[in-house]
């Protein structure tokens, strides 16, 4: 079974993401729940399987309830910051002032498929209601 989680997405100014949308380079990224990390030593390059959920701005509105599976990887620092997309990012306009809700499913190391969790739920990072309205948003800027 899942990991669900609600996270505050990580990553630089909006105009700079709008360059590294372009070139590939990382832009945005999320940090997984500390214990999932830790009872799947996540390593750098591994894949994380799931379904995106909701996409909250930083007015605390949703604005996306997409229910899309996705496959993002660890980034090349660390197997705890998964890296979100270009094709993500611009789709659904994200920038480091969104929320994410995201329920993870699998973990691909060195091509072998684990089940997160088989047979029950977490949800221990849960970005609490309230606590979303940012005092200080900057909007995306397209590629």
């Amino acid at each position: 079974m899942p990991e669900k989680c609600r996270v505050g997405l990580c990553g630089f100014d909006p105009m700079i993401v709008r360059g590294y949308v372009k070139t590939g380079y990382r832009a945005i990224w999320f940090y997984l729940p500390d214990e999932l990390y830790a009872d799947y030593k996540v390593q750098i390059g591994d894949k994380i399987q799931g379904t995106l959920l909701g996409i909250i701005n930083g007015k605390e509105e949703r604005t996306f309830s997409p229910n899309e599976k996705f496959e993002w990887m660890a980034s090349k620092e660390t197997g705890y910051a998964v890296l979100v997309p270009a094709e993500a990012i611009t789709k659904y306009e994200l920038t480091e002032f969104h929320f994410v809700e995201l329920e993870l499913t699998h973990l691909i190391q060195h091509e072998k498929v684990v089940e997160i969790y088989p047979g029950e739920t977490k949800q221990r990072k849960w970005w609490p209601d309230g606590k979303m309205k940012l005092k200080y948003t900057l909007p995306y800027a397209a590629p």
